[in-house]
């Protein structure tokens, strides 16, 4: 290492080729802290917010364009729950695949992967004019969003002190809030406009499709940028790659204080024993990452993240369960009321679908679905700004596991609500508080596995969230019409069982990280 030509350039910057070798090594938080926040700090979060946007984009923009998709490409209601929840059969398997590949071959290089297959994706689905391709361009879009949330976060915060990492990771999950009210404001201003677009017998590119389009411009400007971002240094440093982490730091360092010396010698780990993997030239090869992927799994149920493990599981499957599984059904809850007035657990078995054969296509949603779009995206703003002042101050377990009870109450009073404002401010008030169960829960999960194991873990309780994501708005379809209050109060009781299941987590507030 004594030779290694990356070494010898930052000791130049320190004193030059005759001045003496500093031989004592600082661990890899004291370095953080040493180059401190600055310009990079502000460009990481840009950046990284700006690709969480992205992601929000993708995810809400079906919502969005349904209706109108219903008549060109002859939808039915199994069609619209299918492309619901394709996306998220699509995060699933690319959050699993992503994490672990992220974790063999670095952090950058998999967020520009999975940001351009994710805007590719829905750029080609945008051209679609039959189902069929449009919902497997749909789940290729939902493959790359699997893969860039977990890296995203696990990438922000290997760039972070300890003592304003909450904050910081709390101020990052507010960008999807922002991808809310982008996504929702497209819309608004693009497929109203009928008329907007390209129109032939044989090829059809309206409006809602130029929505389409338009929502994957935030991914594939974000994979651009991040070429321009050095690789993680933590992630480097886990792989005997010290001079290359030293490199990293050396780049955060430059643009935060321009010519000042570099005050790091060396770095070393001392927080965690760290499972290295061992270089392979056959390491891009898919045995070489199933093996990756099976020994990295492996390690997170072993003796010392098994408990830690399985808690995240159960929260992460309660809360998706419950978020999405309610979020999404929102607007039939919003239809109800204002066709029958009370509440809407008051009446059964109401089509609001569009698909009888009898009842004209209108493709042009009304401003009332909008306007649900904006106040829903908005009702998040309060929860993010606790989460960002707080989170530090009151911690990440606490607030996890009351924000996930008080949710369960707030779903609780839906059935008893008895019109259409008040089922809004029902909404608006689950929003705000679930919001901060998010933001607590993205920051647990970066703090509380290990480095060589981090993105693996993130990607694996993504992959349960998925699936919660899916079953959730499966049977909530399923009971919906027998009666609302049935899925409800199953809702309400998984979150207040997350929620609990919280306090056994271990307390990360101000503590070393992984």
């Amino acid at each position: 290492m004594e030779h290694d030509p990356l070494l010898l350039n930052y000791q130049k910057i320190k004193g030059g080729d005759d001045g003496p070798r500093q031989p004592d090594k600082i661990s890899y938080e004291d370095a953080l802290k040493t180059i401190g926040y600055g310009k990079f700090h502000v460009l990481l979060l840009a950046l990284c917010g700006w690709a969480v946007s992205s992601d929000a984009i993708e995810v809400l923009s079906v919502s969005f364009m349904l209706p109108s998709a219903q008549c060109d490409l002859h939808l039915t209601s199994a069609d619209k729950g299918l492309l619901n929840a394709i996306i998220f059969v699509g995060m699933m398997v690319g959050g699993y695949f992503w994490g672990s590949l992220a974790d063999k071959i670095g952090r950058r290089t998999v967020l520009m992967g999975s940001l351009t297959v994710n805007g590719l994706g829905g750029l080609v689905s945008s051209t679609s004019q039959v189902f069929w391709l449009f919902l497997i361009m749909r789940f290729i879009s939902g493959v790359g969003v699997g893969g860039s949330i977990p890296v995203i976060f696990s990438y922000f915060t290997e760039f972070l002190p300890k003592f304003r990492r909450g904050a910081m990771i709390s101020a990052l999950a507010t960008f999807w809030m922002m991808g809310n009210i982008i996504a929702a404001g497209l819309a608004w201003l693009v497929i109203p406009h009928s008329t907007l677009g390209y129109f032939s017998p044989d090829f059809k590119y309206n409006s809602w499709r130029i929505f389409i389009a338009i929502c994957t411009f935030p991914s594939l400007s974000s994979a651009f940028f991040f070429m321009f971002m050095p690789e993680s240094p933590k992630f480097y440093l886990t792989h005997h790659k010290e001079a290359l982490a030293v490199d990293s730091l050396m780049t955060v360092h430059k643009i935060n204080h321009g010519n000042k010396p570099f005050q790091v010698p060396g770095l070393i780990l001392t927080t965690e024993k760290e499972e290295v993997v061992a270089e392979d030239v056959n390491t891009s090869s898919c045995v070489a990452n199933m093996q990756n992927l099976f020994h990295q799994t492996k390690e997170l149920f072993g003796k010392s993240l098994r408990r830690t493990t399985i808690i995240m599981i159960i929260i992460n499957f309660t809360l998706s369960f419950g978020y999405y599984g309610l979020w999404m059904w929102f607007p039939e809850i919003f239809a109800r009321v204002e066709k029958y007035g009370g509440s809407p657990c008051d009446h059964t078995v109401v089509n609001t679908t569009g698909t009888n054969e009898t009842e004209v296509c209108n493709p042009i949603p009304n401003d009332w679905v909008f306007f649900e779009g904006f106040m829903t995206a908005l009702s998040n703003l309060p929860g993010n700004l606790f989460t960002i002042f707080l989170m530090d101050k009151l911690g990440r377990k606490p607030l996890l596991a009351t924000s996930m009870v008080l949710s369960g109450v707030t779903v609780f009073l839906l059935p008893v609500v008895k019109t259409k404002i008040g089922n809004l401010l029902i909404s608006c008030a689950f929003g705000a508080i679930s919001t901060v169960g998010w933001n607590s829960l993205d920051v647990l999960q970066a703090e509380l596995f290990p480095t060589a194991v981090r993105s693996t873990a993130f990607g694996l309780q993504s992959g349960v969230g998925r699936i919660a994501a899916i079953t959730g708005n499966m049977v909530f379809g399923a009971l919906v019409d027998i009666h609302c209050a049935i899925p409800m109060i199953m809702v309400a009781v998984l979150l207040t069982i997350g929620g609990l299941s919280a306090i056994k987590l271990p307390n990360t507030t101000g503590k070393d990280i992984h």
